[in-house]
């Protein structure tokens, strides 16, 4: 629909005019309101129901493996997750401390009621964001480019930008066994006509499936059955502003279980009952998070499968069976779930289901996240074919900012994959495209020493800052912070041990003795054995009061300081072809050398830079080397055009 078509009907009614319009306000679109809010941008969040705004309707946490990076990462940009989830976790936890700092990811259980009601309130208390209920059926497009939007009730938004944060409502199919009809999650209304609508102005879309497990009532599970999982006692937080703050709070447990011989059995015998084997799903699931009949089906060998029994929140009876994904019948859900122990009685208030969703094939986005296809629609979160709450968020942030910086004609931010997790996300969207719903998982970075979740504040605070996102306060904090930690690895590097105490302080920490007089305490935290807590005890009146971030960063930083140079010398390898840019007008068809797959896929794409281009499926390093030719003869060819100009 364009504007002409509106103006000469009287059927519409016009409602206001805004610099951004955020279609849906799941986790994607809160942030992308926040943003583009806090930067200056008069914004209008709309949502199809107002009760479903930073929903949760899969598991109740945030964070885990690679998550937790992302959510600390989006709180150094200015984001809201982590102070969201630390003002309402009901549980945390360290994960994967056994391993490497460069793994360690934080997690935590959501009270989800709350953490929607914190959110929401946070929305309405912003100022330059307005958030209202309504369903989005149409774009108005003129031009090629969007500058509007048509709700049901024919009122009309008009705006510089739209972000699109649609989740897995845009044409939502529910699937139960043999049942199977058209809903969004957790039984609210799908976004039909908007989906017809994106298939008619020619976007290619994609149709993906997730699923998600049973609910069922704390009151009738037997947990003497099941394994106790409790929290950390020293609770690390999400946002860097609560660094240094106590955030004890009672924890409440979650539970591990498993399935047996039993369980498998009932599933493999009524297995085409599923809608994943009776073909009546035709959407791609993640494989990271297979539901139970396929782990049952593919890993026949395994005897068992664990499954976490977690709350859903303080004020609620609600379980959820993290793991117990299906799309199976009712009965046969019933059936097999009660043969796990623990939950034999266990009384199902929702059952698991699968839903299907249509989104956008992400190839067809820049790396700002703006469509290349219309001009001033960005989109964000599951509508780009990612999975999940945190890499929705940190999606929605980025094109939150961006739509404001295309508004007030400034360059977009580009995250690198040597600055953030982030920029690993949106690359790999962008430029590889996926064929499933993407999940962010450590293995994804190149260089995962240097994008730690400890040091996501240094990495991204000043980038905040500078885009406006990132108040003084916080800033202050930060620089603070910064001058602490660089001012006491300084005098860890200066500061000698005093050789009358050393031998015995190592021979009690299992080190080896020392030999000279000659060693700094830079040089013992560097032993594996020593920790920065334990050098207090031959330290002297100049150790500085550290709090436990502090401490862990200065710590990390000299322990594993030769691996992080090697990674800066790799990263710096990289910028190279990263900064070597594109022209955006190329024509690939017209370059001698290229094979004719990079042509056709450097066409689809149109990378931004040679480092871009090198991570296009379908791209060699010949391809690569003909790239740098052309730019190199370009540029000779410039210079030439420049000096001739100036001689004539």
């Amino acid at each position: 629909m364009n504007l002409q078509e509106i103006k000469n009907s009287n059927k519409y009614s016009m409602m206001g005019e805004y610099d951004v319009v955020v279609v849906g306000a799941g986790h994607a679109g809160c942030e992308a309101g926040l943003a583009s809010a806090r930067i200056g941008c008069e914004t209008l969040l709309l949502s199809m129901n107002l009760e479903s705004v930073a929903m949760m309707p899969c598991n109740p946490s945030i964070g885990g493996t690679g998550k937790g990076h992302l959510v600390c990462e989006i709180d150094a940009l200015g984001g809201e997750m982590g102070l969201n989830i630390d003002k309402t976790f009901i549980q945390s936890k360290m994960l994967n401390t056994s391993k490497g700092p460069a793994v360690h990811s934080l997690r935590a259980q959501a009270d989800k009621t709350r953490y929607h009601l914190e959110m929401k309130k946070t929305i309405e208390n912003e100022e330059r964001l307005s958030l209202k209920q309504a369903e989005v059926v149409d774009l108005i497009i003129d031009d090629g480019a969007v500058c509007g939007v048509v709700t049901r009730t024919n009122s009309i938004y008009l705006s510089k930008t739209v972000i699109m944060c649609t989740g897995t409502f845009l044409a939502g199919k529910v699937f139960i066994g043999e049942s199977a009809y058209y809903s969004g999650p957790s039984g609210l209304a799908p976004s039909m006509e908007l989906a017809d609508k994106l298939h008619e102005y020619g976007l290619p879309m994609r149709r993906f499936k997730t699923g998600t497990p049973a609910r069922m009532l704390a009151s009738t599970l037997d947990y003497d059955k099941m394994k106790q999982q409790d929290g950390d006692v020293e609770i690390i937080p999400f946002s860097f502003m609560n660094e240094g703050k106590e955030l004890g709070r009672n924890q409440i447990s979650c539970w591990l279980s498993y399935t047996n011989s039993e369980t498998h059995r009932i599933i493999l015998e009524n297995i085409e009952r599923s809608a994943m084997y009776s073909g009546n799903i035709v959407g791609v699931g993640p494989r990271y998070c297979p539901s139970i009949e396929d782990k049952v089906s593919r890993f026949k060998d395994r005897d068992r499968h664990q499954l976490f029994v977690e709350p859903e929140g303080l004020d609620t009876d609600e379980m959820y069976i993290q793991g117990m994904s299906s799309s199976l019948p009712e009965d046969i859900q019933e059936e097999f779930y009660h043969t796990i122990p623990g939950l034999e009685n266990a009384e199902i208030v929702r059952p698991a289901y699968a839903i299907e969703y249509d989104c956008v094939d992400p190839t067809t986005l820049k790396p700002s996240l703006e469509s290349k296809l219309i001009d001033n629609m960005f989109c964000a979160g599951q509508f780009n074919g990612s999975s999940g709450y945190e890499e929705a968020a940190a999606q929605g942030l980025i094109a939150g900012i961006n739509a404001a910086r295309k508004i007030n004609g400034e360059n977009p931010l580009v995250l690198g994959r040597n600055e953030a997790y982030i920029g690993v996300l949106i690359d790999d969207l962008v430029t590889k495209g996926t064929m499933e719903p993407y999940r962010i998982m450590t293995s994804r970075a190149e260089f995962r020493l240097i994008l730690r979740q400890d040091n996501a504040d240094r990495r991204l605070t000043e980038i905040g800052y500078e885009y406006g996102l990132v108040s003084d306060e916080r800033y202050s904090k930060f620089i603070a912070k910064k001058k602490l930690v660089d001012g006491e690895i300084e005098r860890l590097r200066k500061k000698y041990a005093e050789f009358s105490k050393l031998n015995e302080f190592l021979v009690s920490h299992g080190s080896r003795e020392a030999t000279n007089n000659n060693i700094t305490f830079y040089d013992l935290l560097r032993r594996p054995e020593i920790s920065y807590e334990a050098l207090k005890v031959i330290d002297d009146e100049t150790r500085p009061e550290l709090n436990r971030a502090e401490r862990y960063e200065v710590e990390v930083r000299i322990k594993y300081a030769g691996y992080i140079d090697k990674q800066l010398a790799q990263v710096e390898k990289m910028r190279k072809l990263e900064n070597k840019k594109l022209p955006e007008n190329i024509n690939y068809s017209e370059i001698n050398g290229l094979r004719l797959e990079a042509r056709q896929k450097l066409s689809e794409i149109n990378p931004i830079s040679i480092g871009q281009a090198s991570r296009i499926s379908g791209v060699s390093p010949a391809d690569i080397n003909v790239l740098l030719i052309y730019l190199e003869k370009e540029r000779r060819g410039n210079e030439r055009s420049e000096r001739n100009e100036y001689e004539g």
